[in-house]
């Protein structure tokens, strides 16, 4: 009988061992195709870029001013090493596009996403090749995306969706998981000024009436225009305002380290009146524990202009007085080549 059970025990493990033998051979699934674009809370994937490609010496890579690119990785996953040749076919995905911005905003169409890929005025930001390849033995390409920022509007919120495209006889399978299989960039192309300033020193109050305390906001965001301006809101407007690209402040820098500002604006009805020469400093050191880390500022003084409100109410024009400064703070690894990656953003 003893002789019996041990039989019996040792058949079940043999059992046993097949059977967990044959989950493990199961998990061997199959290569899919997706990216790497991981969702923030808002559910897109922050790209920052920037505005122009240049090299060591400062010359353009990619055929002029606001021209650039990103190379977005493609993934081949699964437990096994790729072991043939790939090519992977790509689609703009303007459908996926929408269904967020209904799921997010609803019909607030003034809070949508805009689609890069079709800015509806016939031309376009942004171009991608059709398919891009990955070699037998390699588990990630990269998919070359190329930009004309030229003209670009940046209180629009641009974002690029793109999708992984199936079809039997190319070899592969898309990522079963939609958000693997899919991508949805939210672009934003920078230059040495744009980028989220600190605005406690920068004080806003109704025109004549300066002593009856000031709106102050903590941050104040700096977009590209160009190569050389960017653009802010007037006084405590932010990208959340609806009808924000009324009340866009341009600020073109003069070059250098040093230099003035030149603050306009494009919409009369603003009746945007600067009252001081702005001026800014470029300020670089070195962090004390990390000494590969940078810290590059960029700050803005003598901040001083008017504009009017005339849209927040109907009917009413309010009168503004904006003044004071703005600081900018990057934070750069030196050991990183490439500027894009190289920033702490």
């Amino acid at each position: 009988m003893k002789n019996l059970y041990t039989l019996i025990a040792l058949t079940a493990i043999t059992i046993l061992g097949v059977s967990c033998n044959d989950e493990w051979k199961d998990e061997q699934y199959a290569h899919y195709i997706g990216f790497r674009s991981p969702l923030n809370d808002q559910g897109v994937c922050e790209v920052y870029v920037p505005y122009s490609r240049t090299d060591a010496d400062g010359n353009y890579t990619l055929g002029g001013e606001g021209r650039s690119n990103y190379e977005l990785p493609v993934i081949v996953s699964g437990s096994l090493t790729n072991e043939q040749d790939i090519d992977v076919h790509v689609a703009f995905d303007p459908d996926t596009l929408e269904i967020l911005n209904e799921a997010r905003f609803q019909q607030r169409y003034d809070y949508w996403y805009a689609d890069m890929s079709n800015p509806g005025n016939g031309d376009t930001y942004v171009t991608i090749p059709e398919t891009m390849h990955i070699n037998a033995g390699e588990n990630v390409g990269l998919l070359d995306i190329n930009f004309d920022f030229r003209g670009i509007d940046m209180s629009q919120k641009w974002v690029l969706p793109l999708q992984v495209v199936d079809d039997p006889s190319y070899g592969y399978q898309s990522h079963p998981r939609k958000n693997y299989a899919k991508a949805i960039l939210r672009i934003y192309p920078f230059n040495d000024y744009s980028g989220v300033y600190s605005g406690v020193s920068l004080q806003t109050y109704v025109k004549d009436d300066e002593g009856n305390g000031a709106i102050v906001k903590n941050e104040v965001t700096g977009y590209v225009v160009d190569e050389n301006s960017i653009f802010f809101y007037a006084g405590n407007n932010d990208e959340t305002r609806t009808d924000r690209e009324l009340y866009k402040i341009k600020a073109e820098f003069s070059g250098g380290t040093n230099g003035i500002i030149t603050l306009s604006c494009d919409n009369p009805e603003v009746n945007f009146i600067s009252n001081k020469e702005a001026s800014y400093r470029i300020m670089e050191e070195m962090d004390a524990t990390q000494p590969f880390l940078m810290r590059r500022y960029v700050i803005i003084n003598n901040i001083d202009y008017y504009y009017d409100d005339y849209t927040r109410a109907e009917g009413i024009r309010m009168t503004y007085h904006t003044t004071g400064s703005l600081t900018l703070q990057r934070t750069i690894n030196t050991q990183i080549p490439d500027e894009d990656q190289a920033i702490e953003w």
